[in-house]
C-alpha cells in the first residue's frame, strides 16, 4: 500500500491528466521512483477514477512480483530513471501532439510561452512500441536532454523531480501543438517575433 499523500498526487494529476484531454480513459501511466523503488499506475486503471490499489510499488534494479500488474511499459519507466535524474514520469496521449508527431521529426514551438518552457520537443520512433526494450533505450536515452519527447504516432514521455513538474511539460506541449495547428489553418505568414528563432532547431 503506498503512502496516502503521494497517493493524493497521482489522484490529482490523473485527473488533471484526462479533464484536459490528454489522454483516453485507460490511455497511457505515470510512476515516481523512491529509492529504489518504483511505484507505478497498474495496468488497465482509469486516469479520472484512481484509486489507491491501482498503484504497483516494484523494484527499480531488478523483477519482483509487483511486475505482473504494473503498466506494460514498466521497462520504459524503469529505463529512464535509470538514465536520467528523474523522479516522476508521466506518459500520455495528447492528441494534437501525436497529429504533428506523424509529419515531423521535432516540434518546435511558435508561441512565446511555449519557446520559453519547452524550446523544442524531439520526435522520435521505435518499430516496436508499447513495452519493447527498443522503446525503453530509445526514450530513456532521448530525455537525457529533454525534459519532455514525442513518441511518434503514440504519445508523449515527460520527467521531472515531481509529477506536477512532469505533468506542466505535457500541459505546454498540446498547448504549443494546438498553437501551431490553428496557426497552419489560419493559412498566414509567420510574422517572427523571437531573436535568434533559427537556434531553436538547434537546440
Amino acid at each position: 500500500m503506498i503512502d496516502e499523500r503521494l497517493f493524493e498526487q497521482f489522484r490529482y494529476i490523473g485527473r488533471d491528466i484526462f479533464d484536459a484531454g490528454l489522454t483516453s480513459s485507460h490511455g497511457g501511466n505515470m510512476s515516481v521512483r523512491v529509492g529504489d523503488r518504483i511505484i507505478i499506475k497498474r495496468r488497465g486503471a482509469q486516469f479520472r477514477r484512481l484509486k489507491i490499489e491501482d498503484f504497483v510499488e516494484t523494484k527499480l534494479y531488478e523483477k519482483d512480483s509487483g511486475v505482473a500488474r504494473a503498466s506494460t511499459e514498466l521497462i520504459v519507466h524503469r529505463e529512464i530513471y535509470l538514465r536520467t535524474s528523474a523522479l516522476a514520469v508521466i506518459h500520455c496521449h495528447p492528441r494534437t501532439a501525436i497529429a504533428l508527431s506523424l509529419s515531423r521529426d521535432e516540434i518546435i514551438p511558435i508561441d512565446n510561452e511555449g519557446s520559453y518552457l519547452l524550446r523544442k520537443i524531439p520526435v522520435v520512433s521505435v518499430e516496436f512500441a508499447s513495452g519493447s526494450r527498443e522503446m525503453a533505450e530509445t526514450i530513456a536515452e532521448a530525455l537525457q536532454g529533454y525534459k519532455i519527447i514525442m513518441q511518434r504516432g503514440h504519445g508523449c514521455f515527460s520527467i521531472g523531480e515531481t509529477l506536477e513538474d512532469a505533468y506542466q511539460w505535457v500541459s505546454a506541449l498540446e498547448e504549443v501543438s494546438d498553437i501551431i495547428l490553428r496557426h497552419q489553418l489560419l493559412g498566414e505568414p509567420l510574422i517572427e517575433y523571437r531573436k535568434h528563432s533559427d537556434s531553436y532547431s538547434k537546440w
